[in-house]
């Protein structure tokens, strides 16, 4: 798993937010705080709760300037139903080849990835 401390692993991930689907990478928001919040799946029980949680709260990460990337091995498909469901006002990330998940020491048999969380500062360090 990636260190406080270590930079982030940069990757570009095909994602969508309010029904626009892009590729995202983190290098784009250097500059700002970024959250990776890593999850197992769409429409799931816990994920729909943790994910609604950070709907309900959005505005505490806009009022701190910081940028929310949800990020699952779920396809864009899937993604933009789930999204559109809860109304979320992020992206969601597809990471299908489990590379990001990988890369951030995240996976998990079974699941393919454990719920985890990372800050990113403006300098693309992980301080949580």
């Amino acid at each position: 798993m990636i260190e406080v401390g270590e930079q982030a692993p940069d990757f570009t991930l095909p994602g969508i937010e309010k029904g626009e689907r892009r590729d995202y990478s983190l290098s784009e928001f250097r500059g700002r705080n970024v959250v990776l919040a890593f999850y197992p799946g769409d429409n799931t029980p816990g994920c729909t709760r943790q994910l609604c949680s950070y709907r309900d709260d959005f505005s505490d990460f806009e009022r701190v300037g910081a940028v929310l990337l949800g990020i699952s091995p779920q396809d864009v498909d899937s993604h933009e139903k789930f999204a559109a469901k809860r109304d979320f006002p992020f992206p969601l990330l597809a990471d299908t080849d489990k590379v990001v998940i990988a890369a951030y020491g995240v996976g998990a048999p079974i699941l393919h990835v454990r719920r985890s969380v990372f800050v990113v500062d403006g300098a693309g360090v992980v301080r949580y």
